[in-house]
């Protein structure tokens, strides 16, 4: 398979310095970096200039390929989908195909999927990311024939179809939960149901540390971790909801030390702090033994009173984390309240039959979700194999007789 500089089938063209004085109400749409999302590129919520004929070096029409080539996102891309011509503002940089005959644009977008890995890499070679259309341009890519490029392409294209798809139903499926949970339960805040409200206290088990925050950062020093033994649960778990990850250790004489710690299977975990405050998981069976450290906190449920799934929802809903955190998000490093003000905090109860009937509902949801993602992560597999397969040159095309 033949292999081409991109500089010698392309070039990337740089963009123009337009001032902000310069902006106006009605005009032309000025791409910038910021206009690039998710691999396309839209007009309607770009800044504006009044049409000049100087500009018409840096004119984009629907279709062009476009790349940031500076700043966090440097190599981020995108097609621009508009039917209205634009102008390519500086340090974003656009392709143009010197023959198309010898070059699909739809192959070029693919090679920029492959490729954005290596301009990544180059552009954070030092300080602040930045590349130039050179460094680009001396860039390889394998050149089958234009049929060949246009059926990988199209290869390519389904299986990236096929992943929007399936994350799509994934999202179907989590905004189904939601739904179901407002039309059973209402707002968890407004009460609109007229529940009965109970605090934390009436739900955990009648056990001592059934609620309990992780302990004083002190008490677990690097210094001190085993490569095995007893877990320390931390908040990536609580997170990410993946029981695989085992980071830190403790022996059994600071496990003892620290039992009043102690998770169970079917205990709640939260985080504690951070930009992810809040988030809950449920410890499953067959988990690692261990404690939770200083950013977790720990919530042993009475099923009988209260269903672990209702009570995830619950927490998690947009109404009760405003009403619960308050002005807490937002104001420096967030942190979970205090235990006393946790304690005052009144919940819904609706009776345990609805919330197990809801649990239930949850269940049969997630065993579907969990079939979508493995489906999910079969396919971006497959595209991934197949890209690395087309772009070392290794993909061999169907010929027609």
């Amino acid at each position: 398979m033949k292999f081409e500089r991109l500089g010698n089938i392309c070039t990337v063209r740089n963009g123009y310095a337009f001032k902000s004085e310069q902006f106006v109400e009605d005009g032309v749409p000025i791409i910038r970096i910021s206009d690039i999302k998710g691999n396309f590129v839209k007009s309607e919520k770009a800044v504006r200039i009044k049409y000049n004929s100087s500009f018409e070096n840096f004119k984009i029409t629907n279709g062009d390929l476009l790349i940031a080539m500076s700043g966090a996102t440097t190599g981020k891309y995108g097609i621009y989908n508009s039917d209205e011509i634009g102008f390519q503002n500086q340090r974003v940089g656009c392709f143009v195909i010197k023959d198309k005959e010898k070059l699909s644009n739809d192959y070029l977008l693919q090679a920029l999927r492959f490729l954005k890995p290596v301009i990544e890499r180059k552009a954070h070679g030092s300080g602040q990311p930045n590349i130039s259309g050179k460094d680009i341009e001396e860039l390889e890519i394998p050149l089958p024939s234009l049929s060949d490029q246009i059926q990988i392409a199209n290869i390519l294209s389904k299986a990236e179809t096929l992943i929007e798809q399936r994350k799509e139903s994934i999202a179907l499926l989590d905004e189904f939960l939601k739904s179901t949970f407002l039309e059973m339960f209402g707002d968890p805040i407004k009460n609109d149901k007229g529940w009965e409200e109970k605090t934390i206290e009436s739900f955990v088990k009648k056990e001592k540390y059934s609620l309990k925050r992780g302990p004083f950062g002190g008490a677990l020093k690097k210094e001190i971790f085993v490569p095995s033994g007893y877990l320390v649960y931390e908040q990536y778990h609580a997170l990410n909801n993946d029981f695989t990850f085992a980071r830190y250790f403790i022996d059994e004489t600071k496990f003892q030390e620290l039992k009043a710690f102690e998770v169970s299977a079917g205990d709640i975990i939260i985080s504690c702090s951070g930009v992810y405050l809040g988030k809950l998981a449920i410890i499953p069976q067959g988990a690692k033994r261990g404690i939770i450290n200083q950013a977790l906190l720990k919530i042993s449920l009475d099923e009988k009173i209260i269903n672990n799934q209702f009570f995830i929802f619950l927490f998690s809903h947009p109404s009760f984390k405003t009403k619960f955190y308050g002005n807490i998000v937002g104001t420096g490093i967030p942190n979970f309240p205090s235990m006393a003000d946790f304690k005052k905090f009144n919940f819904i109860y609706p009776p345990i039959e609805l919330q197990t009937q809801f649990a239930t509902i949850v269940n049969k949801t997630e065993t579907l979700k969990a079939q979508y993602q493995q489906s999910l992560q079969q396919l971006e597999n497959l595209y991934g194999s197949l890209s690395q397969k087309a772009f070392k040159g290794e993909l061999e095309m169907a010929t027609t007789a």
